[in-house]
Protein backbone atom coordinates (compact mmCIF):
# COMPACT_ATOMS: atom_id res chain seq x y z
CA UNK A 1 0.00 0.00 0.00
CA UNK A 2 1.24 3.47 -0.79
CA UNK A 3 2.41 5.46 2.20
CA UNK A 4 -0.38 8.01 2.82
CA UNK A 5 2.09 10.87 3.24
CA UNK A 6 4.78 9.79 0.80
CA UNK A 7 3.92 12.70 -1.48
CA UNK A 8 5.51 15.04 1.04
CA UNK A 9 8.92 13.71 0.07
CA UNK A 10 8.62 14.48 -3.64
CA UNK A 11 10.05 17.60 -5.27
CA UNK A 12 6.58 18.40 -6.64
CA UNK A 13 5.06 18.34 -3.17
CA UNK A 14 7.97 20.36 -1.84
CA UNK A 15 7.02 23.14 -4.25
CA UNK A 16 3.37 23.02 -3.10
CA UNK A 17 3.07 25.88 -0.67
CA UNK A 18 0.17 24.59 1.42
CA UNK A 19 1.00 20.87 1.63
CA UNK A 20 2.48 21.20 5.12
CA UNK A 21 -0.29 23.47 6.34
CA UNK A 22 -2.90 20.91 5.30
CA UNK A 23 -1.18 17.85 6.79
CA UNK A 24 -1.87 16.88 10.44
CA UNK A 25 1.20 17.48 12.60
CA UNK A 26 1.27 13.92 13.90
CA UNK A 27 1.39 12.72 10.29
CA UNK A 28 4.27 15.10 9.57
CA UNK A 29 6.14 13.78 12.58
CA UNK A 30 5.62 10.18 11.51
CA UNK A 31 6.71 11.03 7.97
CA UNK A 32 10.01 12.56 9.13
CA UNK A 33 10.68 9.69 11.51
CA UNK A 34 10.24 7.33 8.58
CA UNK A 35 12.20 9.21 5.93
CA UNK A 36 15.04 11.05 7.66
CA UNK A 37 18.43 9.41 7.65
CA UNK A 38 19.64 8.14 11.01
CA UNK A 39 21.85 11.12 11.88
CA UNK A 40 19.20 13.64 10.87
CA UNK A 41 16.56 11.70 12.82
CA UNK A 42 18.63 11.88 15.99
CA UNK A 43 19.13 15.62 15.55
CA UNK A 44 15.42 16.14 14.85
CA UNK A 45 14.29 14.28 17.97
CA UNK A 46 16.78 16.18 20.12
CA UNK A 47 15.59 19.48 18.64
CA UNK A 48 11.98 18.63 19.53
CA UNK A 49 12.96 17.67 23.08
CA UNK A 50 14.90 20.92 23.53
CA UNK A 51 12.02 22.99 22.21
CA UNK A 52 9.53 21.25 24.50
CA UNK A 53 11.82 21.68 27.53
CA UNK A 54 12.63 25.35 26.84
CA UNK A 55 9.66 27.00 25.11
CA UNK A 56 9.25 30.74 24.92
CA UNK A 57 12.13 33.20 24.88
CA UNK A 58 15.33 32.63 26.85
CA UNK A 59 18.01 35.27 26.40
CA UNK A 60 18.64 37.00 23.08
CA UNK A 61 17.59 33.87 21.17
CA UNK A 62 15.98 30.59 22.24
CA UNK A 63 17.61 27.26 21.63
CA UNK A 64 14.69 26.20 19.45
CA UNK A 65 15.21 29.25 17.24
CA UNK A 66 18.79 28.11 16.68
CA UNK A 67 17.45 24.71 15.66
CA UNK A 68 15.13 26.37 13.13
CA UNK A 69 18.19 27.93 11.52
CA UNK A 70 20.02 24.58 11.47
CA UNK A 71 17.18 22.53 10.02
CA UNK A 72 18.16 22.92 6.37
CA UNK A 73 21.72 21.76 6.98
CA UNK A 74 20.70 18.95 9.35
CA UNK A 75 17.64 17.55 7.57
CA UNK A 76 18.17 18.64 3.97
CA UNK A 77 15.99 21.06 2.03
CA UNK A 78 13.38 18.41 1.28
CA UNK A 79 12.45 17.92 4.93
CA UNK A 80 13.54 21.18 6.55
CA UNK A 81 10.20 22.98 6.31
CA UNK A 82 8.37 20.11 8.01
CA UNK A 83 11.04 19.91 10.72
CA UNK A 84 10.73 23.64 11.40
CA UNK A 85 6.94 23.45 11.67
CA UNK A 86 7.23 20.63 14.22
CA UNK A 87 9.88 22.50 16.21
CA UNK A 88 7.55 25.50 16.37
CA UNK A 89 4.79 23.23 17.64
CA UNK A 90 7.08 21.66 20.25
CA UNK A 91 8.11 25.16 21.42
CA UNK A 92 4.42 26.08 21.73
CA UNK A 93 5.16 29.23 19.75
CA UNK A 94 2.52 31.89 20.32
CA UNK A 95 1.68 34.70 17.86
CA UNK A 96 4.36 36.98 19.36
CA UNK A 97 7.05 34.29 19.01
CA UNK A 98 5.93 33.46 15.49
CA UNK A 99 6.08 37.14 14.54
CA UNK A 100 9.63 37.42 15.93
CA UNK A 101 10.80 34.38 13.98
CA UNK A 102 9.05 35.58 10.84
CA UNK A 103 10.40 39.12 10.79
CA UNK A 104 13.91 38.19 11.93
CA UNK A 105 14.24 34.93 10.01
CA UNK A 106 15.30 33.81 6.58
CA UNK A 107 12.84 33.18 3.74
CA UNK A 108 12.84 29.49 4.70
CA UNK A 109 12.01 30.28 8.33
CA UNK A 110 9.28 32.69 7.25
CA UNK A 111 7.79 30.00 5.06
CA UNK A 112 7.77 27.56 7.98
CA UNK A 113 5.98 30.09 10.18
CA UNK A 114 3.27 30.51 7.53
CA UNK A 115 2.90 26.73 7.24
CA UNK A 116 2.57 26.50 11.02
CA UNK A 117 -0.13 29.16 11.44
CA UNK A 118 -3.21 26.95 10.95
CA UNK A 119 -1.72 24.44 13.40
CA UNK A 120 -0.75 26.91 16.13
CA UNK A 121 -2.96 30.02 15.95
CA UNK A 122 -6.74 29.76 16.26
CA UNK A 123 -7.65 33.44 15.87
CA UNK A 124 -6.70 36.28 13.52
CA UNK A 125 -3.72 37.46 15.61
CA UNK A 126 -1.16 36.35 13.01
CA UNK A 127 -2.83 38.00 10.01
CA UNK A 128 -0.07 40.67 9.76
CA UNK A 129 2.35 37.88 8.81
CA UNK A 130 0.11 36.69 5.99
CA UNK A 131 -0.41 40.26 4.80
CA UNK A 132 3.34 40.84 4.76
CA UNK A 133 3.96 37.67 2.74
CA UNK A 134 1.32 38.70 0.22
CA UNK A 135 3.28 41.89 -0.48
CA UNK A 136 6.39 39.96 -1.55
CA UNK A 137 7.50 38.67 -4.95
CA UNK A 138 8.72 35.35 -3.48
CA UNK A 139 6.38 32.81 -5.07
CA UNK A 140 7.10 30.12 -2.46
CA UNK A 141 6.27 32.58 0.31
CA UNK A 142 3.10 33.58 -1.52
CA UNK A 143 2.08 29.95 -1.89
CA UNK A 144 2.57 29.37 1.84
CA UNK A 145 0.62 32.55 2.67
CA UNK A 146 -2.61 31.45 0.94
CA UNK A 147 -3.04 28.31 3.01
CA UNK A 148 -5.84 27.35 5.43
CA UNK A 149 -5.07 30.17 7.87
CA UNK A 150 -5.66 32.79 5.18
CA UNK A 151 -8.78 30.98 4.03
CA UNK A 152 -10.20 31.20 7.55
CA UNK A 153 -9.17 34.70 8.53
CA UNK A 154 -8.60 37.01 5.54
CA UNK A 155 -11.63 39.19 4.90
CA UNK A 156 -13.24 39.10 1.46
CA UNK A 157 -11.43 42.20 0.21
CA UNK A 158 -7.96 40.97 1.21
CA UNK A 159 -8.66 37.43 0.03
CA UNK A 160 -9.64 38.61 -3.46
CA UNK A 161 -6.39 40.57 -3.65
CA UNK A 162 -4.50 37.41 -2.62
CA UNK A 163 -6.07 35.41 -5.45
CA UNK A 164 -5.23 38.13 -7.98
CA UNK A 165 -1.67 38.32 -6.63
CA UNK A 166 -1.27 34.57 -7.21
CA UNK A 167 -2.40 34.96 -10.82
CA UNK A 168 -0.11 37.96 -11.29
CA UNK A 169 2.92 36.16 -9.83
CA UNK A 170 2.29 32.77 -11.44
CA UNK A 171 1.46 30.89 -8.23
CA UNK A 172 -0.89 27.98 -9.12
CA UNK A 173 -4.35 28.54 -7.67
CA UNK A 174 -4.23 24.97 -6.35
CA UNK A 175 -2.23 26.57 -3.52
CA UNK A 176 -5.20 28.73 -2.48
CA UNK A 177 -6.93 26.88 0.35
CA UNK A 178 -10.70 27.11 0.32
CA UNK A 179 -10.74 28.48 -3.23
CA UNK A 180 -13.92 26.78 -4.38
CA UNK A 181 -15.87 27.74 -1.27
CA UNK A 182 -14.76 31.37 -1.12
CA UNK A 183 -14.86 32.11 -4.86
CA UNK A 184 -18.32 30.66 -5.41
CA UNK A 185 -20.81 33.34 -6.55
CA UNK A 186 -18.33 36.13 -5.76
CA UNK A 187 -19.36 38.76 -8.31
CA UNK A 188 -16.71 41.25 -7.17
CA UNK A 189 -13.95 38.69 -7.68
CA UNK A 190 -15.40 37.98 -11.12
CA UNK A 191 -15.21 41.69 -11.98
CA UNK A 192 -11.58 41.87 -10.88
CA UNK A 193 -10.70 38.79 -12.93
CA UNK A 194 -12.42 40.12 -16.03
CA UNK A 195 -10.66 43.48 -15.67
CA UNK A 196 -7.30 41.74 -15.38
CA UNK A 197 -8.06 39.52 -18.40
CA UNK A 198 -9.12 42.58 -20.38
CA UNK A 199 -5.85 44.32 -19.57
CA UNK A 200 -3.81 41.26 -20.58
CA UNK A 201 -5.71 40.84 -23.82
CA UNK A 202 -5.43 44.54 -24.71
CA UNK A 203 -1.67 44.34 -24.16
CA UNK A 204 -1.40 41.30 -26.43
CA UNK A 205 -0.48 39.03 -23.54
CA UNK A 206 -2.02 35.60 -22.85
CA UNK A 207 -4.54 35.24 -20.05
CA UNK A 208 -3.32 32.88 -17.30
CA UNK A 209 -5.10 29.54 -17.63
CA UNK A 210 -5.88 29.56 -13.91
CA UNK A 211 -7.87 32.78 -14.32
CA UNK A 212 -10.51 31.02 -16.38
CA UNK A 213 -10.67 28.27 -13.78
CA UNK A 214 -11.33 30.74 -10.94
CA UNK A 215 -13.78 32.71 -13.06
CA UNK A 216 -15.94 29.63 -13.56
CA UNK A 217 -16.31 29.37 -9.77
CA UNK A 218 -17.79 32.86 -9.58
CA UNK A 219 -21.09 34.13 -10.94
CA UNK A 220 -20.32 36.62 -13.75
CA UNK A 221 -24.06 36.96 -14.48
CA UNK A 222 -24.44 38.64 -11.09
CA UNK A 223 -22.19 41.56 -12.08
CA UNK A 224 -24.03 44.85 -11.77
CA UNK A 225 -22.02 46.41 -14.60
CA UNK A 226 -22.36 44.26 -17.77
CA UNK A 227 -20.03 46.66 -19.61
CA UNK A 228 -17.19 45.32 -17.46
CA UNK A 229 -17.42 41.96 -19.22
CA UNK A 230 -14.95 41.52 -22.05
CA UNK A 231 -15.54 39.40 -25.14
CA UNK A 232 -16.02 35.85 -23.74
CA UNK A 233 -13.88 34.41 -26.52
CA UNK A 234 -10.88 36.30 -25.12
CA UNK A 235 -11.18 34.24 -21.94
CA UNK A 236 -11.96 30.87 -23.51
CA UNK A 237 -9.77 30.84 -26.63
CA UNK A 238 -7.26 28.00 -26.00
CA UNK A 239 -4.61 29.97 -27.86
CA UNK A 240 -4.96 32.82 -25.39
CA UNK A 241 -4.99 30.67 -22.25
CA UNK A 242 -1.41 29.62 -21.61
CA UNK A 243 0.38 28.83 -18.40
CA UNK A 244 3.14 31.36 -19.02
CA UNK A 245 3.90 34.34 -21.20
CA UNK A 246 6.84 33.32 -23.44
CA UNK A 247 7.65 36.96 -24.21
CA UNK A 248 7.81 38.09 -20.57
CA UNK A 249 8.58 35.36 -18.05
CA UNK A 250 9.58 36.29 -14.51
CA UNK A 251 10.81 39.87 -14.99
CA UNK A 252 7.33 41.39 -14.96
CA UNK A 253 6.88 40.18 -11.38
CA UNK A 254 8.79 43.37 -10.57
CA UNK A 255 6.88 45.74 -12.83
CA UNK A 256 6.01 49.02 -11.18
CA UNK A 257 2.60 49.53 -12.79
CA UNK A 258 -0.24 47.54 -11.23
CA UNK A 259 -2.63 45.35 -13.23
CA UNK A 260 -5.26 47.61 -14.70
CA UNK A 261 -2.96 50.54 -15.48
CA UNK A 262 -4.23 52.25 -18.58
CA UNK A 263 -7.58 50.46 -18.39
CA UNK A 264 -10.86 52.38 -17.93
CA UNK A 265 -11.70 50.14 -14.96
CA UNK A 266 -8.51 49.40 -13.07
CA UNK A 267 -8.78 46.26 -10.92
CA UNK A 268 -7.54 46.07 -7.37
CA UNK A 269 -3.78 45.91 -7.10
CA UNK A 270 -2.69 42.33 -6.28
CA UNK A 271 -0.22 43.58 -3.68
CA UNK A 272 -3.10 44.50 -1.43
CA UNK A 273 -3.40 48.18 -2.36
CA UNK A 274 -6.33 49.87 -3.98
CA UNK A 275 -5.58 51.10 -7.49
Amino acid sequence: MTHPHAALATPEAEHAGTTLARTPLDALHSHLDTHLEATARVWFRRALDEAAAHPGTHGPISVWELRLAEAGRRCGSRYADAARVLILRAARADPASLARVYFQGTAEERRAVLHALPHLVSGPDALPLVEDALRTHDTRLLAAAVGPYAARHLDAHAWRHAVLKCLFAGVPVDEVAGLEQRARADAELARMLVDYATERTAAGRPVPRDLQRVLTLTDPAALTDPAALTDPTALTDPAALTAADPDAPTPHLHRADPPGAGSPRRPAHPHGKES
